[in-house]
């Protein structure tokens, strides 16, 4: 399936309801280091009480455009507006004091306790001590935190650590969250916590901007998807939208031993196929049956699931290694 071209800046613009309602607006928006163009004009919208994931490879841009539009980069070209305020030296102090900013890595303050690193990080943005912990109660209990308040920073889980790194984010009331790779390295267990956590934050319409690799985590959480690669948006859409789009309905994944005989004989069955070293992958829309593929595979190997989110991202960035 060919790439469709992303919608014009202009269509999205009118798309929204109101200027009021969008939190990020981001126009030919470029960056280089050096002589390399790491982010290459890229155009797109956060709306306001919407969850907005930036998936992509590794070296796609999307943690340099992340930090142009938390100020913690200089912007290189075009223009991002967070707030409605332009991205600059004269508006950095205003934007981040709106801001809420989930990092990769692990900073919280091993010397404090749980609460005491919420009350300190709250204080940063100058909300009243009383107002302060009134919040911090609030924000233990939602993260089912609340019995470890006066443990050290180094007694938590890592799960714990990031449920806390999330309330801490929030503690300033901020209107957009940005979280960079919030469940990296958890258990699974813990990585569905989190969720469950983020899922109430996006029912009580707070606006997050998500990065991940993992491509069941934006599927859970995002309502719009951007598709990042080589600096430019690549796909965007509803997680429904772009499956239904790039995918399909469902996949039959077929396993070695498999010969050409048997690939000319399922493409006529099939909307896509895609061969690989260790797949051969038949790709079905809504308009082709299932039928057809299970008797044309009698004796083979295979698996046959719904289609989904990680199907998408392979077939559009390719299945080449990043670095």
């Amino acid at each position: 399936m060919p790439v469709e071209p992303q919608p014009s800046a202009a269509a999205r613009t009118a798309a929204a309801a109101s200027p009021d309602e969008v939190v990020v607006a981001a126009r030919g928006v470029t960056k280089r280091f050096g002589s390399r163009e790491v982010v290459c004009g890229i155009d797109f919208d956060v709306p306001r009480r919407a969850c907005v994931g930036f998936l992509g490879p590794n070296g796609a841009g999307k943690t340099t455009t992340i930090r142009m539009i938390t100020c913690q980069s200089p912007l290189g070209g075009g223009e991002i507006r967070v707030f409605g305020l332009p991205v600059g030296p004269r508006s950095e102090r205003a934007i981040k004091r709106r801001l809420g900013i989930v990092p990769q890595d692990e900073n919280l303050d091993p010397d404090l306790s749980v609460l005491v690193n919420l009350l300190v990080y709250a204080s940063y943005f100058d909300v009243p001590r009383a107002i302060a912990v009134r919040r911090a109660d609030e924000l233990l209990q939602l993260f089912a935190l609340a019995d470890r308040r006066d443990a050290r920073i180094d007694t938590l889980s890592g799960g714990m650590k990031r449920r806390l790194s999330i309330a801490r984010a929030l503690i300033h009331e901020p209107e957009l969250v940005v979280l960079d790779e919030p469940t990296t390295g958890l258990d699974p267990q813990a990585r569905h916590l989190v969720w469950e956590k983020l899922r109430e934050l996006r029912r009580r319409g707070t606006t997050m901007l998500l990065t991940t690799h993992y491509m069941e985590e934006a599927a859970q959480l995002c309502d719009l998807i951007l598709i990042v690669d080589a600096g430019r948006v690549i796909a965007e859409g509803t997680p429904r939208e772009l499956v239904r789009r790039y995918a399909g309905r469902e996949v039959f994944e077929v396993f070695p031993p498999f010969d050409a005989a048997l690939r000319d004989r399922c493409a006529p069955l099939a909307s896509r196929v895609e061969q690989t070293a260790d797949a051969l992958r038949l790709y079905l829309d809504e308009d082709r049956a299932a039928e057809p593929l299970f008797a044309a595979l009698a004796g083979h190997e295979f698996l046959h699931r719904a289609a989904n989110l990680e199907d998408v991202f392979l077939h559009l960035t390719k299945r080449d290694l990043r670095d």
